[in-house]
Formats: C-alpha cells, structure tokens, sequence
C-alpha cells in the first residue's frame, strides 16, 4: 500500500470507507457537495490533511491528521488523528499498523511531539489496536454537538 495525500477526486472513495462501519452508515450522506466543501476547506487551511491508502489504484484506507500548535505541555506541537478506516478485505493483513506508521512519520516531519486521537467508546477492537500501537487511554473526552 502507498500513502499519498488525498485529492478531491478522492473524497467519494473516502466518504465510502468513512461510512462503511456501524457507526458510520448513520452518519453519513450520499451529498457529496458538502464532502468536497469539507475537503476545500481543510486543503486552505494547510495543516489539515487527508491521506489516503491506495493499492492497485484503488483507496482502500484512509486518515485525516491536523497538526495543531499550542502552549500546554511546554508549548508541544501535537498531531490529531481522525477518520481512520481500511477496506474490511484488508484488515487484519497489518494495514493499519503501515498507516499509523505513516501518520507518525508526518507528525515527527511537522515538528509533533505528541499524536492524539480520539474514538468512539462502542469500538472496542479499535482501542485494542491503538493500545497496541502505544497509544494511552491517558484522558477523557467529550463532545456536544452544535447544530
């Protein structure tokens, strides 16, 4: 698998692995319009990237980073990880591992001392993997929704 940043052409390849899980498929919308709104947005603002997996030409995995500036932790640059998904033919075949590897190879490149992310509580195999990855279940996080 090779890790490219993702063009907009991608975004509909994305938005299919992004709603392809149980939690995805009642989020997601077949609107592309705001998808690729999304996607110009985040390409303005420079430190917000969408890599995509891609295999025999097709994306088949995809993660969002942003690297975020700040002055806790002795003003430490910190990457975020978002919307991590692989194919489901591909899982379990290290393919997520490869993309996390990628994820810190960015991170360190961007100046980060420290990789966050956050994940849904119901998906339990996922904080298996990250905890395998190193990741610490370190804090608790909230969201409240605005709209």
């Amino acid at each position: 698998m090779v890790f490219r940043e993702g063009r907009r052409e991608d975004v509909p390849a994305v938005v299919a692995l992004i709603a392809n899980d149980f939690l995805g498929k009642t989020r997601e919308h077949s609107d592309m319009e705001a998808y690729l709104a999304a996607y110009d947005a985040m390409c303005a603002e420079g430190a917000n990237l969408l890599i995509v997996g891609e295999e025999d030409g097709a994306v088949v995995a995809t993660y969002q980073i942003t690297f975020i500036s700040g002055l806790s932790l002795s003003a430490a640059r910190r990457a975020q990880v978002e919307a991590v998904r692989v194919a489901d033919s591909l899982r379990g075949r290290g393919m997520g591992r490869a993309m996390f590897e990628d994820a810190e190879r960015r991170a360190r490149e961007a100046g980060c001392s420290l990789m966050q992310l956050t994940m849904n509580a119901q998906r339990t195999e996922s904080r298996k993997f990250y905890e395998t990855l190193g990741f610490e279940a370190s804090h608790v996080g909230f969201k409240k929704r605005l709209d």
